[in-house]
């Protein structure tokens, strides 16, 4: 009888405590991230400069404005673009109970796990639809600190009323040719959905629920805060998935801050797949430090950020975990997950696309780095792999300033982690993607918060 009522105690803790953190992380607050002029950006291996050809414009503090107020021209605007096509994988709340426990909501906990989906997903980006590939309507995201939820209601359905005119096309918009629009169509349910694969639905392949279920063989629990390593090995872990789409593409965790000069891509891959076609997630679990990051290690971490097999860094604040994807200057750009957002149902074939896309950076000092992150790359072949080994080995070579590298590259295999398995070539192509609509499809009534 006792032991029921501490249970009960424990539930009603449980419950309070993620209705406060919903609350707590439901709001945005208002704030501008500024860019320098004069400095390029990079972002993801990207570079970007936003001084203009002809600078006309005079500026409050010299060199220095607002990411609003960045002139929509040139390489801002392709940097707004590219950001904003990123997969943004937040907090969530109301989805099915998580394995193992009562909690409906990651909010307080989930954001090392939400870092980590990012980077996969970005992975899966590179290889399903390759770096240069944006998203449509990345330029057509609200800002979180702006408008009301009455005012976006009416926006988007006056949009939707438009669209459903005949013979409407966006002014916006340039007319595309039938076969342009047919590709961009193939390459828009792509993006549809890679990113159902991280819905918060317990058959989502590469979801909150599949990531907890396997956190658990770990000793880890639904509501526990996870580090960038563990997060690493559960994310190899998911060579249990059985998307036909997952079945070319291998993940690999390093062990102790070294790295093989090779992966074998043969040790448990689908016989019939060609090793050359196969893809690798490197993941990276390294130290920059002892109490916080050496400053030695900060052009360690831009140089990797600015190449372009490079996905990004696990890492963040102290227990506040960010996905690093670029930089300026002395300061980190990245992608938050401490936003919490309703739950979406990707089950359906027209879920709203729009939550799962940021629509601008935050910036953060690179004093303020945690030591412990996670470094990830990928990799579409063996000579891809070859080429990165060469990179890398430039990186972390010694020299008189830099006497301990982030992590070494030893001569060796490691153990290829297959995200699937069994599965034939015709299994692994994309057109096992299902249109329902075969046509294009609608965004619903999806209200941002």
């Amino acid at each position: 009888m006792e032991n029921k009522g501490d249970e009960d105690v424990e539930k009603l803790k449980t419950k309070f405590r993620s209705a406060w953190h919903n609350v707590k992380y439901s709001w945005a607050l208002k704030s501008k991230t500024s860019f320098s002029r004069n400095s390029p950006v990079f972002l993801l291996g990207k570079c970007y400069h936003f001084k203009a050809e002809e600078d006309e414009d005079t500026l409050a503090e010299a060199g220095r404005e607002a990411w609003n107020e960045v002139p929509h021209r040139g390489n801002a605007e392709s940097f707004r673009r590219d950001f904003a096509s990123r997969v943004w994988l937040t907090y969530r709340e109301e989805f099915p109970p998580l394995p193992g426990s009562t909690l409906t909501s990651d909010c307080g906990w989930g954001c090392m796990l939400r870092t980590g989906q990012m980077m996969l997903a970005q992975a899966l980006i590179l290889h399903f639809l390759g770096r240069d590939w944006t998203w449509s309507e990345a330029l057509n995201l609200e800002s979180l600190d702006t408008g009301t939820r009455t005012a976006r209601a009416a926006q988007r359905l006056v949009a939707t009323l438009e669209s459903s005119l005949p013979g409407y096309q966006d002014p916006k918009r340039p007319r595309q040719g039938a076969a342009e629009e047919a590709d961009g169509h193939l390459r828009e349910l792509y993006h549809r959905t890679l990113v159902s694969w991280f819905g918060d639905i317990p058959g989502a392949q590469l979801g909150l629920h599949s990531l907890v279920r396997l956190g658990l063989e770990l000793g880890k629990q639904a509501g526990d805060w996870y580090g960038p390593a563990v997060v690493a090995h559960i994310l190899k872990a998911v060579e249990q998935a059985t998307e036909p789409g997952l079945a070319s593409i291998t993940a690999y965790v390093s062990h102790d801050c070294t790295g093989p000069t090779s992966i074998p891509l043969d040790t448990q891959g689908p016989a019939s797949i060609p090793l050359d076609s196969r893809a690798v997630i490197i993941l990276v679990p390294v130290r920059l430090g002892e109490d916080k990051t050496n400053p030695e290690y900060f052009n360690f971490v831009k140089s990797v950020l600015s190449l372009e097999f490079c996905i990004g860094v696990l890492g963040g604040k102290h227990e506040q975990a960010r996905y690093l994807v670029g930089f300026q200057d002395d300061s980190l750009i990245y992608m938050d997950p401490h936003y919490c957002q309703s739950f979406v149902d990707v089950s359906k074939s027209t879920f709203p696309l729009q939550s799962y896309h940021c629509p601008s950076p935050k910036k953060m000092p690179f004093a303020n780095m945690d030591p412990s992150c996670t470094i990830g790359f990928y990799s579409r072949t063996v000579q891809d792999y070859d080429r990165i080994s060469q990179e890398l080995s430039k990186l972390l070579r010694p020299s008189v300033r830099d006497k301990y590298p982030a992590f070494t590259l030893l001569a060796g295999h490691g153990r290829d982690y297959d995200l699937s398995s069994s599965l034939t070539p015709e299994k692994r192509e994309w057109p096992f993607i299902r249109d329902p609509c075969r046509a294009t499809t609608s965004m619903g009534d999806f209200v941002l918060l």
